[in-house]
């Protein structure tokens, strides 16, 4: 079985999300990610990375055998393609429902969510196409990166998980941004040296 740290190297990236709650039986609901709402992502060195996803980046992703897990690994608790779980986007984000009554592991974490002991929940996904705007504050040196995911190509699991919110979201965006945010610092950077050049040119000539 492929580690969290082998997943990512193949470019999946991990999210965490709103909490999901009991609906009966052993039936659990909620939203894997809300539409077109900015959220802080990541904070670092005067770089703020927020991050949204389109309301239409789901409308090509490959749904059709996203599985329910417990932290993106060990067993499966349900799964799209034998109907025990149901995955589809609307107006809000995107909707999940899953059936967690087919197995004695899948009972044992609905009574964990029941009792409140598990409250969040993570996707992982990869994305075929993203935007990202840059916006650099010249005088104070601050930067604001909007990284809006665009289209995502498939949607591998959707996992109840351990952490609370803050600190999943800290651990699983360290671990995925990593390389974004080593892109974007090579473009500010970029633009840094860029200006520095332009203004030793205008004082070379005054």
């Amino acid at each position: 079985m492929k580690t969290i740290e082998q997943r990512i190297a193949e470019g999946r990236e991990f999210r965490a999300f709103t909490p999901v709650f009991p609906a009966g039986e052993k039936i659990v609901e909620g939203y894997a990610s809300i539409f077109d709402e900015p959220f802080l992502l990541w904070e670092e060195d005067g770089i703020k990375f927020y991050e949204q996803v389109d309301r239409h980046a789901f409308d090509n992703t490959d749904l059709s055998d996203t599985i329910l897990q417990f932290d993106h690994e060990g067993r499966v608790l349900a799964r799209v393609s034998n109907d025990t779980l149901t995955v589809r986007p609307d107006e809000k984000g995107l909707f999940i429902r899953a059936d967690l009554g087919g197995t004695a592991l899948g009972a044992e974490i609905y009574n964990e969510i029941a009792g409140r002991y598990i409250t969040k929940m993570s996707i992982g996904f990869r994305v075929r196409k993203d935007r990202r705007e840059i916006e650099e504050n010249q005088e104070t040196g601050e930067v604001r990166v909007l990284r809006t995911i665009l289209d995502i190509s498939r949607l591998y699991d959707v996992s109840a998980v351990s952490l609370p919110a803050n600190e999943a979201t800290s651990i699983t965006a360290r671990k995925y941004v990593d390389g974004v945010i080593d892109a974007v610092r090579q473009e500010i950077d970029a633009r840094r040296r860029a200006r520095r050049v332009q203004k030793i040119r205008i004082l070379a000539e005054v």
